[in-house]
């Protein structure tokens, strides 16, 4: 009975140290299986964006058509009609208003009658003037009478003349009284109201013409070159993701006095039907040939007596120093033209510490 309880605590015993070596066994590949598990060194990286050396420059806008024209009568009168509305659409001799065309018509008939006079008097004054060759072809009249009477007939085909220019005149007053469209367009602006007494060449009625357009803005003196020489483009706020390129039309030769702004109108050739007459628009100024650069902390450059370099990581979390060519240097920038590609990752922090042989792990990521 002894032996055998020996024996029962010596194999618990056994059984115990098993299992527990077991244990430690499990525990250390649980360890090494861990220690695979871990990628490799965290770092932070940051995404090479390269941009133009020089920023470009935004200026707010509106859309205004090329040629936008205040239409008048000719003819001073009392307004009877007004026919259009503002934004409607309008074609070449669509009548946009009338005048009263009582005063007018009396001033055609005024007209026709003195037109009417006149030739009656030319013909008995050609009559006269006839007779009075007849008779000094005969020796029974004088030269003086003879001078009077071609007088007189030049003098009746001068009146007839006249009337006929004042028939003429009063027929196109009377065609004035209404006002008509001299081109396709949209209506922008009513200025007068029916019963309204203008004169003549009051603006009445505006007009902008269809055809191109263009994006005005204030640009300020210290970008006038720019504006000359640079490439600009449109963007609509209602459609921010689509740009129209712009070219330089006008720029005003003086500053307004109160900004010190210069007016500039840059017209939009391949502006389509979205493109609306006084929306608000964004134009933007860059320089017509710059460098691309990009620009990184100065903390991601490695240099240890040779070229400049960064360390690029790849999506594997393989890491490689890569030369770069350095442009310039800010307070806490460094700025590259080249040396890397558009969208690498290159580490930002401890690149003095790193060895291209091992593996890293990409907690954070920046562009630049």
């Amino acid at each position: 009975m002894f032996v055998r309880s020996v024996l029962s605590s010596y194999s618990k015993l056994l059984t115990g140290a098993a299992l527990a070596f077991a244990a430690i066994s499990l525990g250390g590949c649980n360890e090494i299986a861990a220690e695979k598990a871990v990628p490799g060194r965290p770092v932070l990286v940051a995404t090479v964006k390269y941009e133009a050396s020089s920023p470009e420059r935004s200026f707010v806008g509106t859309i205004r058509p090329r040629v936008e024209a205040d239409m008048g009568f000719r003819v001073p009168g009392k307004v009877a009609k007004r026919l259009v509305e503002v934004g409607q659409t309008v074609d070449i001799g669509q009548p946009l208003a009338t005048l009263d065309e009582v005063d007018l018509k009396l001033q055609a008939e005024q007209a026709e009658a003195e037109f009417r006079a006149a030739t009656g008097v030319l013909a008995q004054a050609a009559a006269n003037e006839q007779r009075a060759k007849d008779l000094r072809a005969k020796g029974w009249t004088t030269d003086a009478q003879m001078d009077s009477a071609r007088a007189a007939a030049d003098e009746a085909r001068a009146r007839l003349n006249r009337g006929e220019r004042s028939v003429e005149l009063t027929k196109n007053s009377l065609s004035y009284a209404t006002l008509v469209a001299d081109t396709r367009g949209v209506v922008t602006a009513t200025l007068i109201e029916p019963g309204q007494v203008v004169a003549n060449g009051q603006a009445a009625i505006r007009v902008a013409r269809f055809g191109e357009k263009e994006a005005v803005v204030a640009i300020p003196e210290t970008l006038v070159g720019r504006a000359k020489d640079g490439v600009a483009s449109v963007t609509l706020w209602s459609e921010p993701n689509k740009k129209y390129a712009a070219r330089l039309r006008e720029i005003a030769p003086s500053a307004d006095p109160a900004t010190r702004t210069y007016l500039a109108k840059f017209s939009i050739p391949e502006a389509d039907e979205k493109v609306s007459l006084g929306m608000t628009a964004t134009l933007t100024l860059g320089d017509p040939v710059t460098e691309r650069v990009a620009r990184l902390p100065l903390s991601a450059l490695y240099n240890q007596g040779g070229d400049p370099s960064l360390y690029v990581v790849d999506d594997n979390g393989s890491i490689a120093l890569k030369p770069v060519k350095v442009k310039s240097y800010d307070s806490d920038n460094v700025v590259i033209a080249g040396g890397v590609d558009e969208g690498a990752k290159v580490v930002m922090l401890g690149v003095q510490k790193l060895d291209p042989a091992q593996k890293v792990r990409v907690v954070s990521a920046l562009s630049f």
